[in-house]
């Protein structure tokens, strides 16, 4: 359905601009003025670059973003509210469209309304704009309606995408510090080693003595790096590109993952993180009506490794075989014991859901902890790294100057 920017007047004779969904732009008039509003200006959206203003490229296969996921958040939260008020659904939407944070995202609730009030479900037409909404939050979303439980449902998710917005952080947070004063580093070095070495070394060189091995080799790295400088960006660029293309197949992704999975730190981190994510999500899931092998397969879209996707999917496996879901997973080897032990709890005592909870719980705990030790280990890491380097750096340089001060004495 075509979308259509207005310029109108309402009663009180204020300016109101914004979009509307129409067939026809008499059609859009006719929407406008059922609300008391007098288009002065109608015009359709027009494309900007390769997508068009409105529902083009919202409902392709963009991956949602960090603003995105932000903006789904907030909304979620609006409509919980809403629908806890007893307000309609088609009501609801109606008033996330009057508050959306930007055109695009009223845009996809007007599609959104558009289609839920022709009869389609809530969730299915969420499903339609993969750039805002998940299959995980369909899913959620068609549990809620199928319950009757919708607006608890819709709590429910608002929480959950905090959660995972704010586990998805932890790290990132972290590495924010020990990342600025690595790249600062990298830029003191390289502007020593390309002007003030070379500056230094030739006048050196001009009192034709011989110089000392460390101060010959830092000539020479400073004249790789003055000469090749270019080879070398060229390289790392031609590197990174071949690194895309090798991980954006299945065989490298999942070569790559196994291989952060088995960093000394990292790996465990990342695996602490992973099992926090598939807990939570899996818990949010089960609480909301999802049936758990749907839940499961899900839950594997949330996980950012192949290696434990793939572990879920031979968990899924199993249970279509009659199996329960802790052994199969401890099975797996790609769990902790510990995750494991637990699930076959909460089973057996009929209570799964707590149990993911408290697992999600404590390694959302575990994660925290990690990142704090990872940080304090990698800022004076960092700091020593660093200080050889310019240590050398100047020794390299001070030496024979103090060699030359004596011979002249």
């Amino acid at each position: 359905m075509p979308i259509f920017q207005y310029k109108a007047v309402d009663g009180e004779n204020k300016v109101r601009k914004g979009i509307v969904d129409a067939d026809s732009p008499r059609e859009a008039r006719i929407k406008l003025k059922r609300e008391s509003l007098y288009v002065t200006e109608l015009s359709e959206a027009r494309k900007r670059g390769p997508r068009r203003m409105g529902l083009s490229g919202l409902s392709g296969v963009d991956a949602p973003n960090k603003a995105r996921n932000e903006q789904v958040s907030a909304v979620t939260r609006q409509m919980a509210s809403l629908l806890s008020a007893g307000i309609p659904l088609a009501e609801a939407l109606r008033m996330v469209i009057e508050q959306a944070p930007d055109q695009r995202m009223e845009a996809v609730f007007r599609d959104i309304r558009e289609k839920v009030t022709q009869g389609l479900s809530f969730g299915d037409a969420v499903l339609q704009h993969p750039a805002y909404f998940t299959e995980l939050y369909s899913n959620m979303v068609k549990a809620g309606e199928s319950s009757g439980a919708l607006d608890k449902v819709m709590a429910r998710l608002s929480t959950f995408l905090q959660s995972q917005a704010r586990l998805k952080n932890k790290v990132g947070a972290a590495m924010i510090y020990p990342g600025i004063m690595m790249l600062i580093g990298v830029v003191v070095v390289s502007i020593l080693m390309a002007f003030v070495v070379p500056q230094v070394t030739q006048m050196l060189r001009a009192q034709g003595k011989k110089l000392p091995f460390v101060t010959e080799t830092l000539i020479g790295i400073s004249e790789i790096f003055r000469g090749y400088w270019f080879l070398m960006a060229v390289a790392v660029l031609v590197g990174a590109i071949l690194f895309n293309v090798i991980v954006s197949t299945d065989k490298g992704r999942l070569a790559w993952d196994a291989f952060k999975l088995r960093l000394p730190v990292f790996g465990d981190l990342m695996r602490k993180q992973a099992v926090a994510r598939f807990s939570v999500t899996l818990a949010t899931l089960l609480r909301s009506g999802v049936p758990a092998l749907q839940a499961i397969e899900t839950t594997r879209t949330v996980l950012d490794n192949r290696v434990l996707s793939g572990a879920l999917k031979t968990v899924h496996d199993q249970i279509l075989e009659g199996a329960d879901i802790a052994t199969p997973m401890k099975a797996t080897g790609q769990f902790p014991p510990t995750v494991s032990y637990m699930i076959g709890v909460g089973e057996q005592a009929g209570n799964l859901e707590e149990m993911l909870e408290r697992v999600a719980d404590a390694y959302d705990e575990e994660v925290d902890l990690a990142t704090q030790k990872l940080s304090a280990m990698l800022e004076p890491l960092i700091i020593v790294v660093l200080a050889v380097v310019v240590a050398g750096v100047v020794i390299a340089i001070v030496q024979p100057l103090m060699e030359l001060t004596k011979v002249r004495r």
